[in-house]
């Protein structure tokens, strides 16, 4: 067994490791004054340890972001927790060039940041380290990712064959013997998921509504400062208000649960979908609610609809429907979202009326809004796959494609009426009975 290395080994070990890592590592204390500058840093900044160590940082870098940077020093300092910044949010922190003059590309580095607490023995943060991630390569790839997408984009109308073959490809996928095992697992995990996150949520509002109740507690106090009289009293609250930078604070905790809000928010709606995408292939022909089916997918897409549109339904009295439902209730997916997305919101809440009713042999299911409608040219290329109006990214252009095959299945058809500015509505027609349909 090997006796450890001594104290003052281990720490020459550490600050050469500092030096050779292709990271920037920097420290400052709570004045901003440089304690710690790697040779990262050096060779990027043009500026040695012999001109940075003892000199404050924002002097040497009058670029920085410094009422940015100083707030969130300050919280490493006060909470003792990392913090970071993203490339995909802020490119730099320090304005390095990236050194690439053969492949060429971004004009300075892009870097992910983190700032760490470093502690005495005592717990107390005295110094924030940062660490410079570079990941211009990263960076330059996506743009050429985003490059290549939108050449892709460009080229599609030439790409007849290819639409032929993901048509068949698509087809396959919708039947249900190849999905099974895929919608199972998936309702498998959505199902795991949603237990965590419900606890989770619950402890969450629980937490959000003592915060609350405290930060009004404290908010409440604030006025009775003036009436103290006692000298030490005041001057010690003033000392730990200042420690702790209790207006930060303030600031900054509820905004700190409304983005794990927003995160459970986003988790939900992942599991929502994995449960929907659970359903959609059952391959068993049933006699089915159609209105019932349409609730349940309202349901199902609720937290895209209420932000942006009102709701008016008007259901008839339908006979049951022999259909495969789940498919039935993609088609109506597609419908709602489609709908949804068309409404603008620069001009307030928007209204999607959702409509049933039976005329003969024939159940009729109507989704309509009051978005910005469609031209004659988007009119007659709803329906071909691939084919959308959002941006790069933002669809796939399958909805469509897929509803006019599920509803082609059941032997029905697909009505279309629509003008710019003036909305859209889309009425499906299904048989009652596949049987008296097929022939």
């Amino acid at each position: 067994m090997h006796a450890p290395a001594p104290v003052g080994e281990s720490a020459a070990l550490l600050e050469s490791l500092v030096e050779r890592i292709d990271v920037g590592v920097f420290a400052v204390d709570r004045a901003g004054t440089l304690v710690l500058w790697n040779r990262f840093m050096a060779v990027h900044s043009g500026k040695s340890r012999a001109d940075t160590l003892g000199k404050n940082l924002f002097a040497l870098f009058p670029e920085l972001p410094r009422r940015w940077l100083e707030k969130k020093l300050e919280s490493v300092f006060v909470l003792g927790n990392n913090a970071f910044t993203l490339w995909e949010l802020r490119p730099y922190l320090f304005r390095f060039p990236h050194h690439r003059p053969i492949t060429g590309g971004l004009e300075a580095m892009r870097q992910n940041v983190t700032f760490m607490p470093l502690r005495t023995s005592g717990g107390e943060v005295t110094l924030v380290c940062g660490t410079v991630f570079d990941y211009t390569d990263t960076a330059m790839a996506q743009d050429r990712l985003h490059d290549a997408i939108a050449a892709l984009s460009r080229e599609k109308e030439a790409q007849g064959q290819l639409i032929i073959k993901l048509e068949a490809a698509q087809n396959q996928l919708l039947q249900s013997e190849k999905m099974a095992s895929i919608g199972q697992l998936a309702a498998g995990i959505a199902h795991e998921i949603n237990n965590p996150v419900g606890f989770v949520n619950s402890n969450l509002q629980t937490l959000k509504k003592y915060c609350q109740q405290m930060l009004g507690l404290i908010a409440a106090y604030q006025p009775a400062e003036a009436r103290i009289d006692n000298p030490a009293m005041l001057a010690e609250i003033s000392r730990i208000k200042q420690a702790l930078d209790i207006e930060f604070l303030q600031e900054d905790l509820p905004a700190l649960i409304k983005e794990s809000e927003d995160g459970l928010f986003r988790i939900k709606k992942i599991v929502e979908d994995l449960k929907d995408f659970s359903h959609v292939n059952e391959s068993d022909w049933q006699y089915a609610d159609l209105n019932a089916g349409l609730d349940s997918t309202l349901n199902v897409v609720w937290n895209e609809v209420k932000y942006k549109a009102t709701v008016d339904k008007n259901y008839g009295q339908l006979p049951a429907v022999e259909c495969l439902a789940a498919q039935l209730n993609q088609v109506f997916m597609n419908l709602i979202i489609n709908a949804v997305q068309a409404i603008d919101e620069s001009r307030g809440m928007g209204t999607i009326a959702l409509s049933t009713g039976h005329q003969d042999a024939w159940v009729w299911v109507e989704v309509k809004d009051s978005g910005q409608g469609m031209s004659e040219e988007v009119q007659k290329r709803i329906f071909e796959p691939f084919f959308t109006t959002k941006p790069v990214g933002k669809g796939t252009g399958l909805g469509m494609s897929v509803s006019y095959n599920i509803v082609q299945k059941h032997h029905g058809r697909i009505d279309l009426d629509s003008l710019p500015g003036a909305g859209t509505r889309f009425r499906i027609w299904l048989p009652v009975s596949q049987r008296a349909a097929a022939p």
